[in-house]
């Protein structure tokens, strides 16, 4: 069985007849890459889900009672993680493609269209960005939702990541232009209260923030007044725009007041100084690099910062940011950053004696799933294949067009594999995405909504 025919199909009706909590999906002889350090890849193997939770993984399992899915000429992967993206623009993919610098983007998107977003179109946004992301494999996605106008335009993000069932982390954040209640960040106590009193639940909630006032104005700025804000409420800090030598500056002081730390993840960290990275090695801080936003969009050295995070200590996540301009699944982002630091190592040892100091692809794959849920703060619950953690999974299909024969099964998901080839996704046990369609999405309506938020935007854009 390929998982992409008709016996497929039965096997999903047989698993989805069965309460959550009694359900147990057996996966058969599949190459099995765990990113655990401890159990590496495995061949032919079997990995055993119980309810929410994957329990075993190895060879010859049984399992009394469980639904198998014969998994032979398929990888196993953990689902990838996106540490940053802002979903709520989705409507408005590829509309600036060609967008020559930050400036631009700023202008266009959080100067214009962002001022002009009613709560459902935050909804349809995030909701397609969501569901396209499940598509591509991501099964948890950090949202920078910097376009929190009113409480109703979070709780319309809020519910948008809640809908499509994916692993959602809602990072609130006030708007940079335009019109606004100014209830942030007032408003994360009740959000907090309202969706996410649970630490045992699909959602989480972070605060968001920018490095410093240069964009916006200090009052999204983070500083020692937010880091109160979200030490009080138990929550993590992503802060966004960390560039240059205002931002290295900012990460000093940030070190000096003591508000550094693992819960704290600096998205972009291009062009800051030796000094700024040694304060976030020292401290802990993660990072969340955006390989192709860096480079496409020319954020500060356009270099995207893996050797510097490395040099430290640091072992980043990866992330998508803005669909404005910019591929929206996680194999690009791998690909481009093996490619441009391979490109970079090989460049700065030429005509010398050094050997290149080149990352792998088992790097960037590490990246993409478990170091993103370290700097999500989600590393115990998902991010490896590891018995205890959630059964976030992919089932990649090794011996399609494009990836047959296997030869190299992580080589393979990150050079060779992309949406196409992921018959199945699985978020905490749930089918998500089986036989390569996303599940329970009535995507004449959804293209309807999407078309109609996108011309609303359009149209009243000043």
């Amino acid at each position: 069985m390929t998982l992409r025919d008709t016996a497929g199909d039965a096997v999903l009706d047989r698993i989805r007849r069965r309460p959550t909590d009694r359900r147990r999906i057996l996966f058969t002889g599949a190459t099995i890459v765990t990113m655990d350090p401890g159990l590496g890849t495995i061949d032919r193997g079997d990995l055993l889900v119980e309810g929410d939770t994957i329990t075993a993984v190895g060879r010859g399992l049984g399992a009394d009672d469980a639904v198998t899915v014969d998994a032979a000429g398929t990888i196993l992967t953990p689902g990838f993680v996106d540490t940053h993206r802002h979903a709520w623009q989705a409507q408005l993919r590829r509309i600036m493609p060609d967008v020559d610098d930050l400036g631009g983007y700023v202008r266009s998107t959080l100067a214009g269209h962002a001022t002009v977003y009613r709560p459902e179109d935050m909804y349809t946004g995030t909701r397609l960005a969501a569901l396209t992301a499940i598509d591509s494999g991501i099964t948890t996605m950090l949202d920078f939702s910097h376009n929190s106008r009113t409480r109703e335009h979070s709780d319309a993000a809020v519910r948008a990541l809640r809908d499509t069932g994916i692993r959602g982390v809602h990072a609130s954040m006030g708007p940079h232009f335009g019109a606004w209640d100014r209830q942030w960040p007032g408003d994360l106590t009740r959000l907090k209260s309202e969706y996410f009193s649970s630490d045992d639940q699909l959602l989480t909630l972070r605060l968001a923030a920018l490095a410093t006032d240069e964009i916006a104005g200090p009052a999204l700025a983070y500083g020692p007044e937010l880091a109160r804000t979200a030490r009080d409420l138990g929550i993590g800090v992503s802060v966004d725009a960390v560039f240059g030598t205002a931002s290295s500056e900012a990460v000093l002081r940030w070190a000096g007041d003591g508000i550094l730390g693992p819960g704290v993840t600096l998205i972009h960290s291009t062009g800051l100084t030796p000094q700024a990275w040694k304060a976030m090695g020292e401290t802990g801080t993660t990072v969340a690099l955006a390989p192709t936003s860096d480079a496409q969009i020319g954020l500060e050295t356009a270099v995207p910062a893996v050797d510097e995070a490395l040099s430290v200590g640091i072992r980043p996540g990866l992330s998508i940011d803005v669909e404005v301009a910019l591929a929206g699944d996680m194999f690009t982002q791998m690909r481009t950053l093996h490619a441009i630091q391979r490109m970079r190592a090989v460049n700065a040892a030429y005509g010398t004696d050094r050997q290149p100091s080149r990352i792998t692809t088992r790097d960037v794959l590490d990246f993409a799933t478990l170091q993103g849920a370290h700097t999500n703060g989600l590393a115990s619950v998902t991010g490896s294949l590891t018995p205890g953690k959630k059964a976030d999974l992919l089932v990649i299909q090794a011996e399609d067009l494009n990836n047959m024969p296997l030869n190299d099964p992580i080589g393979t998901v990150v050079l060779g594999s992309d949406a196409r080839n992921i018959s199945t996704v699985l978020i905490n046990g749930e089918p998500r995405k089986w036989n390569g369609q996303v599940l329970d999405v009535d995507l004449t309506a959804l293209r309807r909504e999407a078309r109609a938020s996108r011309d609303h935007v359009l149209r009243s854009h000043p």
